[in-house]
């Protein structure tokens, strides 16, 4: 009966012999719910059981809203520099390059274009995990330069904001892309080009008060963080409590400054819908499950 009974107590199994599960199989939401990695991005990265949209970068959402996950990536090469030789704990640069090495971005955000539902449409999407989504003069420059590219070919374009505001290593070159991005935007608006600005968990500070806030249809994800100085600021400068739910979507939503907020699964469909009915063109039944 040895092999029903253990014979010696404790762990016999020697460490060098141990086997650890592999990370990423499962995933664990606020909320304690725990679901397969396999489930959770069939199931466009939101947890089944409670529906927390977990925070995902340019390649998920450039893999949902593409068909086919096809598309063409603008200026993927450019970087940023060093103009004001910054440091705190760490170069400016050497920050830059680990985040280049950690993530395999040049930035923290992407621009492509590709067919969403059969039609052309310009992306660019944010990543927070490039320090913090911050924008920098490079976030700015892609995100006017895919502007561009929209006017110049006519295509819709849109915005994933997803960032903690300005990188402070840039001081005033960040700043200035708030002016940047939105007098690009403002060129969009004037050739009647639709513009669709999506705020993702988080959206604050310069991202916030600049192209996240400007489109012709501001839209964002269930539970989403959107604000632009964080609660203990907002409390600090007013001398009141915040009410229960503050800087969430759905407290946004309530307060005029979003026009409605939209599962993740149903993304592709609703952008889709507004640009056919803002540009007049027959509605479109295609499914928008990507493959």
């Amino acid at each position: 009966m040895s092999w029903f009974k253990r014979t010696k107590k404790g762990i016999q199994t020697p460490t060098e012999e141990k086997k650890d599960v592999p990370k990423g199989l499962w995933y664990k939401s606020p909320t304690g719910k725990i679901v397969d990695s396999d489930e959770l991005e069939a199931n466009f990265y939101v947890s089944p059981e409670d529906g927390y949209h977990v925070r995902i970068g340019s390649r998920e959402y450039f893999e949902i809203l593409f068909d086919d996950n096809k598309f063409k990536e603008l200026d993927k090469n450019l970087s940023s520099k060093d103009p004001l030789k910054f440091e705190d704990n760490k170069k400016y640069t050497d920050r830059l390059k680990d985040a280049q090495d950690k993530t395999g971005l040049k930035d923290a955000v992407r621009t492509a274009v590709g067919k969403s539902m059969g039609e052309d449409l310009v992306i660019a999407c944010m990543d927070f995990s490039f320090i913090g989504g911050s924008m920098g003069s490079v976030v700015g420059e892609k995100i006017a330069r895919a502007a561009d590219y929209s006017l110049k070919k006519k295509i819709p374009f849109m915005i994933i904001s997803k960032s903690g505001g300005a990188r402070m290593m840039e001081a005033a070159y960040s700043l200035m892309q708030l002016a940047k991005t939105s007098a690009k935007l403002a060129q969009l608006s004037e050739a009647g080009i639709p513009y669709i600005s999506l705020c993702t968990d988080p959206t604050t500070g310069g991202t916030t008060a600049s192209f996240a806030m400007l489109g012709d249809i501001n839209i964002s994800e269930p539970g989403a963080l959107i604000g632009f100085a964080g609660p203990r600021v907002v409390r600090d400068t007013t001398g009141k409590e915040l009410p229960d739910g503050f800087q969430t979507a759905e407290f946004v939503l309530d307060h005029g400054f979003l026009d409605f907020i939209s599962h993740r699964k149903d993304l592709k469909r609703k952008i889709n819908l507004y640009l056919d009915l803002i540009l007049n063109r027959p509605l479109r039944e295609k499914s928008a499950k990507t493959a």
